[in-house]
């Protein structure tokens, strides 16, 4: 009977201690509770990938237009396109105790240190256009990316037919973005297309460029160049042009103002255009939701549409 009795005791102990440890986990998630501040109130930090791209020049004015409308102070930093120096940035950021953090990754894996930084500092992240490999994120505001690509391949294969020869210029290694245009583009182009060559050009116009002369010297009877972004698109189109190639059909992504002016003008056949102003509105009202105590969804998808031009 003492054995007995001395086993329930201990049964009784572990399960007290088991609900302690559940009351703890509870304690600390209320510990954690976000602390609800007006719009006014925010100092949101801001880190774009490049600011010598349209496309995220453009994503930066939503955010700070929204913010300029609800007095809310913003701190942009413009990473140059360089992952080390985007990490630097952030770190600035935190130290200057931003009350959340938008972020564009240069670099979807070399962000995750940075991003879990933010984590341990308690500083909710929103990412934007590209995702980030590791660490807690609230929301990403992002096109659908495999979808895009899957509108270019699918236009091509209506233009030009089935088999046809194209190149793929694809954008930074490493990027989400590159690897879901990619991946959406190519579902469809492996079936219906004849992709003789693929290399990226970092979503850069004058790498589009360079990338695309190169192309032609080792396949100059292409029909058509998907470019991940409207910058090497534009890039593509100068190489195509400056080889006497004026029939090969250009498709870009993004819809950037020079993009889609190339399409209205029928320099580019297409671009998948997404609304990078809207974009930077989406993530800054994530923002204010959040600080509000509205639920955030993990995802938030930014509206895509085909531009074709009308040639």
């Amino acid at each position: 009977m003492k054995k007995l009795f001395i086993s329930m005791m201990a049964a009784s102990l572990l399960l007290s201690g088991c609900g302690a440890a559940t009351l703890g986990n509870n304690e600390s998630k209320e510990d954690n509770k976000v602390e609800e501040k007006k719009a006014g109130e925010l100092k949101v930090g801001v880190s774009i990938s490049t600011l010598n791209n349209p496309f995220f020049v453009s994503v930066k004015d939503g955010i700070t237009t929204l913010a300029n409308e609800n007095k809310t102070k913003t701190i942009v930093s413009d990473a140059q396109n360089d992952a080390s120096k985007q990490s630097n940035d952030i770190d600035d950021l935190i130290q200057q105790n931003v009350d959340v953090l938008l972020v564009n990754p240069v670099d979807s894996s070399a962000i995750q240190p940075a991003v879990e930084a933010a984590n341990e500092a308690n500083i909710p992240v929103i990412t934007l256009d590209r995702s980030s490999d590791g660490g807690d994120i609230l929301t990403l505001v992002a096109s659908d990316n495999v979808k895009g690509g899957e509108m270019a391949a699918s236009f091509i294969v209506e233009k030009v037919g089935q088999g046809a020869k194209v190149v793929q210029l694809e954008g930074t290694p490493g990027a989400s973005a590159t690897r879901e245009r990619g991946k959406g583009f190519e579902t469809i182009a492996e079936k219906e297309l004849n992709v003789v060559q693929s290399q990226s050009a970092d979503f850069d116009r004058a790498k589009g460029l360079s990338v695309m002369e190169n192309m032609l010297q080792s396949n100059s009877d292409i029909t058509a160049v998907f470019a991940q972004n409207d910058e090497m698109a534009l890039g593509a189109v100068e190489a195509l042009k400056a080889a006497g190639k004026k029939d090969v059909l250009v498709i870009g992504f993004d819809g950037n103002e020079d993009g889609v002016k190339a399409v209205k003008d029928g320099t580019m056949a297409a671009t998948v255009a997404q609304q990078p102003v809207e974009m930077g509105k989406l993530a800054l009202q994530a923002a204010y939701d959040h600080f509000e105590g509205k639920k955030v969804e993990s995802k938030i998808d930014s509206p895509l549409e085909l531009m074709k031009a009308n040639k």
